[in-house]
């Protein structure tokens, strides 16, 4: 074993160590986030545990690697929404870490190398197909990257030195207790006795929840007169079986889970594409697809995935939001307000990203070289006249310039006479976002997205700052493949999904029976129907998660506005209502106020996830060690 670190006085020893015995770690959760633990466990092992013996002990019903929403066995129709060169579980040199960076392939990478015979996964033949013939530029099945997770999990557990010994647990951990100072029991569904452990990390993934007052008014309403309600949740679990042929259903939401409701709806039920000489999409139904009166607050489809890739010299990333404001903004008293004090440091980041792009890769569209620019445009405050003004005079072309507000609420002020023209228009809206999302002359659009990874990295320093960041960065970065949107396209014009626009109000007519929806970028009556889905994820919120370990935490724990567990953005120990970190426990994921963007991520884009991994796995290890050293009793010496 290395030398022992100092032990903060803080962490109570309660009795003497038994000989012999290995300490034990429980990690609850082996999905893609659990998995990205175990990887730096391994890296971090070597040098912080070297020599050391431990029982790690892996909970979860769903097989590793995967878990849950990563599983296999869903629907081969289901995409992953990120290029196959722009996915990995592995650090690289751009991650903020104290641990050795390990190098290991991105999916593309990784299917090349099942192509090429230098990697081996127990793949199924259609599988197996897919993985031979997937480039960079591909989008990945759902169940590819289940197998690239799942190789992932195997090579990272046979990278723990050899005193670390695996246990899997296909169970549901229901419950943790213990004292602050001691071994920590957690209690596993349908068994009678607990794993006792030194430590215990929850690494859940997104889970089910109770409803809220409004979800919960609508599925009675539905119960009591036969209707179909479909609460928010993991689309391939939902059971689409009420969603009868040509009858309309109504869809609230209008992000990437409506997108795998559109595919399981339509192509899951027999339908199919296909594309004429000028690459026009059409549908041809199966005759058993529901009609999809699809609606939500924005009132269009998440933008599309950028379909080009980088070229030339990057924006020189964070420039108004890095670390130093972000210390600012934590020293700054009381609640922090999204719209005050967060929204002008990411206006003026984005911007800066985009007119960066513009300057140096298209200067031909500006009116002033770069260097004059930036200082001018430094000077200035976010969103004032001065800013406007002098963007006005260096950027003629007003499809030149960046404009937030009127790219995060493309429909504010717009009213369409009628019904027909809604659809009309929003297609239009859908074609020219394919469009210029497409065309490497609109290069600063992929600044802002390069930009938005910026800020996230640094927001989820400061934790909980509400659900509008969220939703702005999935709008922008975290939508659909372009081939999806063209197959939208395809089931607009075939009438098999209708437009609500925005605002889209959902209503229950006690009267007839029926839910009624209408938006606000049309007039008419909208239109009414027995079925209703929620088409989005139930909210990460503690009190209504249906997860009982999770909810079990919720009356000794600190939680957020938000109804997020709150952690320390240090190391991920949980708060407790004193706001102390648990010496004990851990927790990393959406339902904690450190939640990354994804628990994998783009190489080189220093991934916060992967920097909350490395310091997680080694405050573990560290901890770990400082009970051996100090002779603080190990898991196995009883409870």
């Amino acid at each position: 074993m290395p030398a022992c670190p100092p032990y903060p006085a803080s962490l109570p020893v309660d009795s003497p160590v038994a000989p012999g015995l290995a300490p034990s770690l429980v990690l609850v959760g082996a999905g893609p986030r659990g998995t990205g633990l175990v990887e730096r466990l391994a890296a971090n092992a070597p040098r912080l545990f070297a020599g050391g013996r431990l029982d790690l002990h892996l909970v979860d019903p769903y097989p590793p690697g995967g878990g849950r929403i990563w599983r296999s066995d869903q629907s081969p129709l289901l995409w992953m929404n990120s290029l196959a060169e722009d996915v990995t579980m592995y650090t690289d040199a751009s991650v903020e870490r104290e641990g050795p960076v390990v190098p290991g392939p991105s999916l593309a990478e990784w299917a090349a190398g099942i192509r090429d015979g230098a990697e081996h996964a127990p793949l199924d033949a259609e599988t197996a197909a897919e993985a031979r013939g997937l480039t960079g530029q591909s989008f990945a099945s759902r169940r590819l990257q289940s197998a690239y997770l799942g190789w992932v999990y195997e090579r990272s557990v046979a990278a723990l030195p050899p005193g670390i010994t695996v246990h899997e647990h296909r169970r549901r951990a229901v419950r943790v207790s213990g004292p602050r100072g001691g071994r920590q029991r957690v209690w596993l569904e349908g068994q009678a006795e607990p794993l006792v452990a030194d430590l215990v990390v929850l690494a859940l993934g997104h889970l089910t929840a109770e409803p809220d007052a409004e979800e919960s008014t609508l599925a009675a309403f539905a119960a009591t007169r036969g209707l179909t309600y479909l609460p928010p949740e993991f689309t391939a679990d939902s059971d689409l079986r009420g969603l009868r042929p040509g009858e309309p259903v109504i869809v609230r939401g209008f992000g990437l889970a409506f997108v795998d409701l559109m595919v399981l709806l339509t192509e899951g039920r027999g339908g199919r594409y296909t594309t004429d000489a000028e690459g026009t999409v059409t549908y041809h139904p199966s005759g058993r697809e529901p009609v999809l009166h699809v609606g939500s607050r924005r009132g269009v489809p998440y933008r599309s995935k950028i379909g080009y890739t980088w070229r030339g010299e990057r924006p020189p990333l964070p420039r108004f939001l890095g670390p130093a404001e972000v210390e600012e903004l934590r020293r700054r008293p009381g609640p922090l307000d999204f719209h005050r004090d967060l929204w002008p440091l990411i206006d003026k980041e984005l911007g800066f990203a985009h007119y960066h792009r513009l300057f140096t890769a298209h200067p031909e569209r500006t009116g002033v070289d770069w260097p004059e620019f930036e200082k001018r445009y430094a000077d200035l405050d976010a969103g004032s006249a001065e800013l406007r003004a002098l963007v006005a005079s260096c950027v003629p072309d007003p499809a030149d310039r960046l404009d937030l507000t009127a790219l995060d609420h493309p429909l504010d002020g717009v009213r369409f006479p009628g019904a027909d023209s809604l659809q009309n228009g929003l297609r239009a809206h859908i074609e020219a976002d394919l469009a210029r999302r497409h065309d490497p002359r609109h290069s600063p659009d992929l600044a802002v997205f390069l930009g938005l990874l910026s800020v996230y990295g640094q927001l989820v320093r400061l934790g909980d700052t509400g659900p509008r960041w969220h939703g702005f960065f999935s709008y922008l970065a975290s939508g659909p493949p372009g081939p999806r949107l063209r197959q939208l396209l395809a089931l607009s014009r075939a009438g098999v999904v209708r437009f609500l626009g925005a605002d889209t109000r959902v209503e229950t007519d006690a009267v007839r029976g029926l839910f009624r929806a209408r938006g606000a970028s049309a007039p008419g009556p909208g239109v009414e129907a027995a079925a209703l889905v929620e088409a989005r994820l139930p909210a990460p919120t503690v009190a209504r998660s249906r997860d009982p370990l999770l909810r079990g935490l919720y009356g000794e724990s600190a939680v957020t506005p938000a109804g997020l567990l709150a952690v320390d953005p240090g190391d991920a120990r949980i708060l407790g209502r004193d706001g102390r970190p648990h010496p004990r426990r851990f927790a990393l994921g959406p339902h904690t106020d450190a939640r990354a963007s994804g628990a994998f991520a783009r190489p080189r884009s220093n991934a916060p996830a992967f920097r909350q991994n490395d310091a997680l796995a080694r405050a573990a290890l560290t901890f770990l060690r400082g009970l051996s050293c100090r002779g603080v009793p190990s898991a196995g010496a009883g409870a």
